[in-house]
């Protein structure tokens, strides 16, 4: 079935309803199929499709207002940090206030998306029916594809295997001896909540990191960060905070961080140092061997446990496209403005970004640019001009972030939003 001039959007999460809205308001046509039963994406808790991460618990570690798109603020009843409930009920408002909720086909999986001759798309669905498009906008997330050790460690462990992403409340641990690997986000907000009711917690990380509150003198964490801040001032005067505020890491038995503050992705939490301080949560390094009933460590200490939680984070993973169109390995996606492969102007990918910072706005301001090119309103550089900038992109991520698997998306908040709209701007003039 054929549908010139149309555009078809996986997903409907943050990103898809971000593009909706924007294909809507340039009056251009599309289709959006989401897997599930209603939107949200990885913020819809226990949905159907078993993708979502949210456990029950679960708040935002940036501020609501941060967080919110540009044209439609969260609730001002909403705490300053809101929970997954509340997040999802924004998104199902967005999508009902602007007209795209019922646009919208649910339980409709994509199961294949090839480009054809001419440069069109031909998607398949999980109803069998294959549909073709001018262009396409890939909105799937990147927080649902399990990411395991690799390679796994040696040996077997008797108790509990799970990945973070399978959590969903405390009772899943009450009484046990649980061991978490990472020290990201998830691995803290686990970690504390466990500690309430399991008989131990120890979590295991192979290197250090900054943990940041969620407050810095009464003021909200990003409530900090300025669109006229530079990173180097921003790095030294956060550095300044955090030592003030919370002291060494080291203190609390984490290793040294091999980098410089804000090189990584930030940890956030206000209360997994009280926890460790209090002696609720044991710290380790990272795990050497699996021994059955026990845990071993590469200090050599061994551990008793009786569930083990993988918080080691996702791979980037597109299962509707085969390797011609995009490869991830090792989650390296170069694309302009993290959005565009060079070669390929009507394959959109938004959201597909870790900012400093909230990903709503940034998303929406991708979607705006996408759709305003579609639209003839602006346009995209040259396919030259598309990958000189990836290079340079590039090169100053590897420049500033620890080098891993985690590092390979990571933009900072306002720099971002302020280049995809002066792209936008620039390619605007370029039809005047």
């Amino acid at each position: 079935m054929a549908s010139r001039g149309k555009s078809c959007i996986i997903g409907a999460g943050p990103s898809g309803l971000a593009a909706a809205k924007a294909l809507k308001d340039q009056g251009l046509d599309y289709d959006c199929f989401e897997l599930s039963d209603d939107v949200g994406g990885v913020w819809y808790y226990n949905s159907p499709t078993g993708k979502s991460a949210a456990y029950k618990s679960l708040h935002i570690n940036t501020s609501k207002d941060q967080m919110q798109f540009s044209d439609y603020p969260m609730p001002a009843e909403f705490p300053v940090y809101t929970d997954h409930k509340q997040i999802f009920s924004y998104f199902k408002d967005f999508a009902k206030h602007f007209g795209v909720y019922d646009t919208i086909s649910f339980n409709t999986g994509v199961e294949h998306c090839a480009r054809l001759e001419d440069g069109r798309w031909a998607v398949t669905l999980s109803t069998g029916e294959t549909r073709e498009y001018e262009s396409l906008f890939v909105c799937n997330g990147h927080h649902w594809d399990q990411r395991w050790p690799e390679p796994p460690f040696p040996g077997q462990f008797n108790g509990k295997v799970m990945h973070a992403h399978s959590y969903r409340t405390p009772d899943e641990v009450a009484g046990k001896r649980v061991v978490l690997l990472g020290i990201g986000n998830s691995a803290m907000d686990i970690a504390v909540e466990a500690s309430y009711v399991a008989e131990e917690v120890t979590l295991a990380t192979r290197r250090g990191a900054y943990v940041l509150p969620k407050y810095l003198l009464g003021k909200p964490l990003d409530h900090w960060t300025k669109p006229w801040l530079p990173f180097w001032l921003g790095q030294k005067f956060f550095a300044l905070m955090l030592k003030l505020s919370v002291g060494k890491v080291e203190d609390f038995g984490i290793p040294t961080p091999d980098h410089k503050l804000m090189e990584a992705h930030p940890t956030i939490s206000s209360t997994f140092l009280d926890r460790v301080g209090h002696g609720c949560v044991g710290i380790k390094p990272n795990i050497e061997e699996l021994c059955g009933d026990e845990i071993r460590f590469t200090d050599g200490s061994m551990l008793a446990a009786d569930v083990l939680i993988y918080c080691t984070g996702y791979k980037i993973s597109f299962p509707f496209f085969d390797e011609n169109i995009i490869q991830t390995e090792d989650n390296d996606v170069p694309l302009y403005l993290h959005m565009v492969k060079p070669e390929m102007d009507n394959l959109f990918f938004i959201g597909l970004i870790q900012p400093l910072g909230a990903i709503f706005p940034l998303a929406e301001v991708q979607a705006q640019y996408a759709a305003a090119c579609l639209a003839g309103k602006s346009s995209l550089p040259d396919e030259k001009a598309m990958r000189s900038d990836i290079e340079r992109d590039r090169d100053a991520m590897e420049k500033r972030y620890v080098k891993s698997k985690r590092h390979t998306i990571q933009v900072d908040f306002y720099p971002f939003m302020k280049k995809v709209k002066r792209a936008m701007k620039a390619g605007e003039r370029s039809h005047t």
